[in-house]
């Protein structure tokens, strides 16, 4: 063998010993107890420090999402970042709280919108504001708009799309999702039709809302709802198509959607539900100009936004275990996945959702922060308990200054079982899932503090409560009152 080949040899198997002590394997039960963070050092690297272009090797992580901002906060607050931690993005900018892209960005300039640095994690959670320089002052090395696509687990290196070679000691892939796409071929490239993801994609997306007249928006979901009430601000035509009967289909109940549904009438906004697409059409300038459904009739647009989903982005990190019913790398309760010193978490992670007993890979802001900050815990220390997440959900839409009502709902919970819904929507509304006696969900819609705080309790807990005396309750404040009362009941 040759004396570099040796000696990287040497320095794998070393590493991959330390990490050992601390690896997981799909099928095996056992959870092993990690090094405190005394003990965890990478550094001691053989092969010269000019072959790697990164200085912090200790720790990468992969993508400048929410889950990242938060790892490296944590990161910091176990004094662990310093000369050590590495984020390579494709984005251009430090990580911020993605949400906002699809509400407060999108707002028009005299409506006040968000913009960064005003929105950088982790001001989400009541954070600090990590702008660049704060990465700068923590030591942080930075590597921006150069995304990862080559990984060699064996020599614990990462090339990137720029050709830049990078060393880490344990890696932390937070690279989320991508937005799924309609084909080239019915016109999912043409200019004016617009995917969302990302700050360059809104910026994008605000550029076609300045000029356009018409709107129409493909999906029924999160992204169509908010980017729907967004465009009702800039006071334009807007039509929401949708494969399904209903909105969200996924969360809402068929009479909850029909609420919403009434409201964003009132703002002006067109549906329709059941519809297919066959293709988009382009105008003489090939922009796209109208949207062909598949029942032959067309509906005209200047813009086209398309909210059907998304792709966990887990390329090129295929080699460390894919979960095919989920979708995303598969990991364990501590987010190691198969190959030791490789974790995952976020959008991408495929995680045991303990409390229902079930693997779930979760696209939401607040799984992305709590499952980042889990990791790090655990790597940086001897943790070893589960993750242990409740599922939340929520959106805000017609925030914008001078809108006549705000909505905002937050989900905690399971949605199985029967509904009972409470309240007329003026503007107060819940709906608890009940199944087998006990409550399993529960959503409220214009709650105030008190009363979102007791949400993730109820659904945490899952008390047996009085469906039929639930049913009868003459406000929502009484409902909420009765499901309290059955926190208490031993």
């Amino acid at each position: 063998m040759y004396p570099a080949r040796k000696a990287m040899a040497s320095l794998s198997n070393s590493l991959q010993l330390k990490h050992g002590l601390t690896s997981w394997c799909p099928g095996s039960s056992a959870l092993t107890r990690r090094l405190p963070s005394s003990s965890i050092r990478f550094r001691s690297f053989v092969v010269a420090a000019s072959s790697f272009s990164n200085d912090n090797r200790e720790f990468v992580i992969v993508g400048g999402g929410n889950a990242a901002g938060y790892a490296a906060r944590t990161f910091v607050e176990h004094g662990m970042a310093d000369g050590k931690l590495c984020i390579v993005s494709k984005e251009a900018y430090a990580p911020y709280e993605r949400p906002a892209l699809t509400k407060g960005y999108l707002f028009p300039l005299d409506k006040k919108p968000a913009r960064l640095p005003g929105f950088h994690t982790c001001v989400g959670s009541g954070g600090e504001r990590q702008t660049p320089e704060w990465y700068k002052e923590k030591g942080i090395e930075m590597i921006y708009e150069d995304p990862v696509t080559g990984i060699d687990t064996e020599k614990q290196t990462l090339t990137t799309n720029s050709g830049k070679l990078l060393k880490y000691g344990s890696l932390i892939i937070a690279t989320g999702c991508t937005a799924s796409r309609f084909p080239d071929k019915i016109g999912g490239n043409f200019p004016g039709v617009h995917y969302i993801r990302d700050v360059a994609d809104a910026d994008s997306l605000i550029s076609s809302l300045e000029k356009a007249q018409k709107v129409v928006i493909v999906g029924g979901g999160y992204i169509g709802m908010e980017v729907a009430a967004a465009a009702v601000s800039w006071k334009l035509d807007t039509s929401i198509i949708f494969p399904e009967n209903q909105l969200l289909q996924r969360l809402f109940t068929p009479s909850l959607a029909q609420r919403y549904e009434e409201l964003y009438k009132e703002y002006g906004v067109k549906f329709l539900k059941g519809a297919s697409i066959k293709n988009l059409e382009a105008g003489p300038d090939g922009r796209v100009a109208a949207v062909k459904l598949g029942d032959g009739s067309t509906v005209e647009a200047d813009m086209v936004v398309i909210g059907i989903g998304a792709k966990p982005a887990v390329s090129p990190f295929e080699v460390v275990g894919l979960n095919n019913t989920v979708g995303g790398i598969q990991v364990d309760g501590l987010f190691r996945t198969s190959v030791p010193g490789i974790f995952a978490v976020g959008d991408v992670a495929a995680f045991p959702l303990k409390m229902y007993d079930r693997v779930a890979r979760v696209e939401h802001v607040d799984h992305a922060r709590r499952s980042a900050q889990h990791c790090v815990k655990s790597l940086l220390s001897a943790q070893t308990h589960t993750y242990d997440y409740l599922p939340y959900f929520y959106s805000r839409v017609f925030e914008y200054e001078g809108s006549p009502r705000k909505v905002w709902w937050q989900f905690f919970g399971d949605n199985v079982g029967e509904t009972v819904e409470i309240g007329n929507f003026d503007p107060k509304i819940a709906t608890f899932w009940i199944d087998s006696g006990k409550l399993k969900g529960v959503l409220l819609e214009s709650g105030n503090a008190e009363e979102f705080k007791l949400l993730p309790e109820l659904a945490r807990n899952q008390p047996s409560i009085d469906k039929a005396k639930l049913e009868k309750a003459s406000s929502v404040e009484e409902a909420l009152e009765i499901a309290k009362a059955s926190l208490q009941i031993v």
